[in-house]
C-alpha cells in the first residue's frame, strides 16, 4: 500500500491543479467554500488560494495577489527554502526552526488580513 500512496497523492495533485486551471473559482460552481468563513466570517490565511492559483497559472499577477498574496509570496519562497535545503543535503523538514517560521507567518497573515480597515486584503 505504501509503493501507492505517493502515485495517489501526485495525482490527486496534478487532478486539482487541472481543475483549478480549466475552472475559474470566481465563478463558485466547481469549489466548495471555505469552512472556516462560513463558521466566523472571517478569512482563514488560505482564503482565495484557489483563485489565486487560477490568476497565476493564466498569467495574472496581480489579481493573484489581490486574491492570497501570502501564497504568491510563499511559492518562490518555498522554492528558495527546497534549494537551499538541497544545497545544504537537508531534507524539508529537518529544520523545526523553518516550520515553526511559516506557521507562525501564516496565523500572522490570517490576523492582518481580518484587522480592521484592510479591507483591500479581504476579496
Amino acid at each position: 500500500m505504501k509503493r501507492w500512496l505517493p502515485f495517489v497523492g501526485a495525482v490527486g495533485v496534478l487532478a486539482w491543479l487541472v481543475s483549478i486551471y480549466l475552472f475559474d473559482p470566481e465563478q463558485g460552481r466547481h469549489y466548495l467554500p471555505c469552512p472556516f468563513r462560513w463558521l466566523t466570517g472571517w478569512l482563514c490565511p488560505g482564503c482565495g488560494s484557489q483563485r489565486a492559483m487560477h490568476d497565476l497559472f493564466h498569467g495574472r499577477l496581480c489579481e493573484a495577489l489581490g486574491h492570497n498574496a501570502a501564497l504568491v509570496c510563499c511559492i518562490p519562497l518555498l522554492g528558495a527554502q527546497w534549494a537551499v535545503g538541497r544545497w545544504r543535503g537537508l531534507s524539508l523538514g529537518t529544520d523545526n526552526r523553518v516550520v515553526y517560521g511559516w506557521a507562525i507567518a501564516l496565523v500572522a497573515w490570517g490576523i492582518v488580513r481580518n484587522l480592521p480597515g484592510l479591507e483591500v486584503l479581504a476579496r
